[in-house]
Formats: structure tokens, C-alpha cells, sequence
């Protein structure tokens, strides 16, 4: 085991050596077969606009028959892979004729007539991505910097657009059939002070748990939860007229339809809302449940937490955005930011000097550092910060040096 790791490691310097030394593209293309970590998206661009994204990792084909979501016999040799792929069969887009390569750790199109089986995010992002580079091509710097901090989703709109459909409004007050007009009308967008994303998450999750808690049981159900595969099944779900899905196992003398569980949901977060903040739907503002709070270590102690820990923020943005700011569903109804962008960077290979990046919180570690926290409202607000790219910059507006010296 030793023996492998090491050369696992040797491996990863050759690779990561062979890339960023690399000339050209052929070059930097000649370091990648060699890359077997599985799921790695590789993305390159030069400024001779050269474009490419590449799919690494050893990958293998298996039988037609075998479905490699479910368990396998590893007795019987059926369900073994039939052989490992050559890298120029891993998905990759090289200068396409579209102009642009992106990858939102969503399911790649097929370059050998066969889909590539794998833990896939769902679409949403992507389709954002395509379908605001699709329109333009005059991008500038400014403009990279807005897409980063887009909070859209057309995929939860179409959601709510389904899910209206099966909506009873003879059996709601006129509360509710405002609110569900002004659903009607939502974009996807996920602003502080919207109340249509804290009302689309309270339902969805309400419908999940409606949906499959009865057949999973409370702490399956949860377990579903922590998986992609619950955030993919969503929107094709709700367009589902007819599953047995919709069915509570716990009414033997009586099948559930789409209708009545869409409706439930719906009355079951209503009213969860009006508890939590009021009988007031313009108080359901996204910004009172919707935080993100960069937690230290020592920040678990409550006494410390407001000296180590960063925020919490009202944050805008949602899951499976540009702008990913993910939390998990739970009964609670808060949605407290648990993964979203390490950092944001716009590089601009004409002029690489100019780019501009922002950190989450600060550059430095140390929780008495000035730098500890400085870019964290930056942050949150969405906006950038020059990067310093050469030496005399560097030295000519530095605020504070720090030096290491070798013990003499």
C-alpha cells in the first residue's frame, strides 16, 4: 500500500508538472491520460483562444444489463467491466463549435453513442451556464462578473409551474391563491428580499417528505436527503402525472394521487410559514432564513463563536445556482449554508494583470489577522478585488509583510 501511494504521488507531480509547464495544447493535452483520480474536470484556455475541458480518470464500460446504481454481485463475473476506456474516449469538448466549454458536475453528452454512468449534480446549472453564453458574444471582464453571482434557476420555475397545475384553488383562501399567482409569475431568481425561494424550498421539501418518507421510513428518507440523487429526481419528478410513488403506504384503503400530495404539501408549508414568521407573506423574505456563517473550529464553542467565526450573512443565491450556495433540507426550515464557491476568479488572458478574484473571508488563517475576514462582506455582496500579479505591485501597495527567516 505504501509502494502504491507513493507512486500515486509521483504520478499526480507529473501530471500537475506536464500541465503547468505546457506550452501549448498539445502539450498540456499530452499530461492528462495519465490523471486517474476519478471525477476530475480538467478546463484549459491560452491566449491564442484556444478553449477545451476534458474529462479525466481511468474510466471502464460495463455490460449493457448491468446498472451500476444498484448493488452488484461480485461473485457471479457478470457484472465485472468489460474493458477501460482510452482517454480519447473520456468526454471532452476541444475548441467546440459553440465557442465556450463549462462544467456544472453535470451528466456529459456522449462522445462514443453511450451515456457515461456517474454521481451527477442535476442540470440546473448548466442550462443557466448555456443559456447566458449562448445569446452573447461580447463579453468583457464585468459582465464574467456578473454571470458568476447569477442566482437563477429556470429549472425551479418549470418546477413551479408543474407543480400549479395540480393545484386545487377552490380548497384556498385568498392568501393562498395570491401567493401561489405570484409563484406563478417567479423567474428562479433568489434575492434577500424575495419571498417565492423560501416558499418553493418550505414546499419542495414538503412534497419529498411526503412523497417518500412513508416508503423509506424517517431516517432512510433522511439519508435520501444527503445524496445528488434527491436533487435530481425533483424536476422530473414533478412533472410525473402518474408514479407509485404518490401513493401513502399508510392508507391501505386508499390511493394517493399527485394532486392531493402536491396540495397537501403546499396547505402543510403555508402554514409552517405563517408559524415560523407571521400570516403575513411579504415577511417570508429569503434573507430570515437563508444565512451563511464560516465556522472555526473553536467557533463550536459558544462563548468564542462570534471571535472565530465569520458571519452569519444573509446570503442570496440557493442550491444548483451559478452562485451554488447549498444548504440541505431538514425539517427546521433554515437554511444554513453548508458548501458554495472557495473562491471566484476572472482571468483575462489578454491582459492577465487586470484579473480579479474574491475569497469567501480573508487570505489569512489567523483569526487576529487584519486579513482574517476583509473580503468576507465583499463576498457576500458579490463583488471582486484586483489581484496582484507582479512583484513591484505587490511591494508598492502592501499593507503588512510578513517574513521568514531560517534559524541562524
Amino acid at each position: 500500500l505504501h509502494v502504491r501511494s507513493r507512486r500515486q504521488r509521483q504520478m499526480c507531480i507529473r501530471d500537475r508538472f506536464g500541465m503547468s509547464h505546457a506550452q501549448n495544447l498539445s502539450e498540456f493535452r499530452e499530461a492528462l491520460p495519465t490523471i486517474h483520480a476519478p471525477g476530475l474536470n480538467i478546463m484549459y484556455g491560452d491566449a491564442m483562444g484556444n478553449v477545451a475541458w476534458f474529462a479525466t480518470a481511468k474510466l471502464y464500460q460495463m455490460p449493457d444489463s448491468t446498472n451500476t446504481k444498484f448493488i452488484l454481485d461480485g461473485g457471479s463475473g457478470k457484472d465485472e467491466p468489460l474493458r477501460y476506456l482510452e482517454f480519447s474516449e473520456n468526454p471532452m469538448a476541444i475548441n467546440p463549435t459553440w465557442n465556450y466549454v463549462y462544467s456544472a458536475k453535470n451528466q456529459p453528452d456522449s462522445i462514443n453513442g453511450r451515456l457515461y454512468p456517474g454521481y451527477y449534480l442535476p442540470e440546473n446549472r448548466a442550462k443557466r451556464i448555456v443559456s447566458l453564453l449562448t445569446p452573447k458574444n461580447d463579453w468583457d471582464q464585468e459582465s464574467v462578473q456578473d454571470m458568476l453571482i447569477d442566482v437563477t434557476s429556470s429549472v425551479n420555475a418549470k418546477v413551479v409551474t408543474n407543480l400549479a397545475k395540480s393545484m386545487e384553488v377552490k380548497q384556498m383562501s385568498k392568501t393562498q391563491i395570491a401567493v401561489l399567482d405570484k409563484m406563478n409569475l417567479w423567474d428562479g431568481d433568489n434575492q434577500l428580499q424575495q419571498i417565492e425561494s423560501t416558499i418553493y424550498h418550505r414546499w419542495i421539501y414538503f412534497l419529498l417528505k411526503n412523497t417518500f418518507e412513508d416508503e423509506l421510513g424517517t431516517h432512510m428518507f433522511q439519508q435520501l436527503l444527503d445524496t445528488h440523487f434527491h436533487k435530481r429526481l425533483i424536476a422530473p419528478m414533478v412533472a410525473k402525472e402518474n408514479s407509485v410513488w404518490w401513493d401513502d403506504v399508510n392508507t391501505p384503503d386508499s390511493v394517493e394521487t399527485k394532486t392531493e400530495r402536491v396540495n397537501l404539501s403546499f396547505r402543510q408549508a403555508f402554514q409552517s410559514l405563517e408559524e415560523d414568521f407571521g400570516e403575513d407573506p411579504e415577511e417570508w423574505t429569503w434573507n430570515r432564513v437563508h444565512t451563511l456563517e464560516h465556522g472555526h473550529p473553536i467557533g463550536q464553542i459558544k462563548a468564542l463563536r462570534s471571535f472565530f467565526n465569520v458571519g452569519p450573512f444573509p446570503v442570496s443565491g440557493t442550491r444548483e445556482v451559478i452562485n451554488n450556495m447549498y444548504f440541505n433540507y431538514d425539517d427546521t426550515g433554515s437554511y444554513h449554508v453548508t458548501s458554495g464557491p472557495s473562491t471566484r476568479r476572472v482571468i483575462d488572458f489578454s491582459n492577465v494583470e487586470n484579473s480579479t478574484s474574491i475569497l469567501p473571508t480573508g487570505q489569512s488563517g489567523n483569526p487576529f489577522s487584519q486579513h482574517y475576514e476583509d473580503q468576507a462582506e465583499m463576498y457576500i455582496q458579490g463583488k471582486f478585488r484586483k489581484m496582484m500579479m507582479n512583484k513591484e505591485e505587490i511591494i508598492k501597495t502592501q499593507e503588512s509583510l510578513l517574513v521568514f527567516e531560517p534559524v541562524k
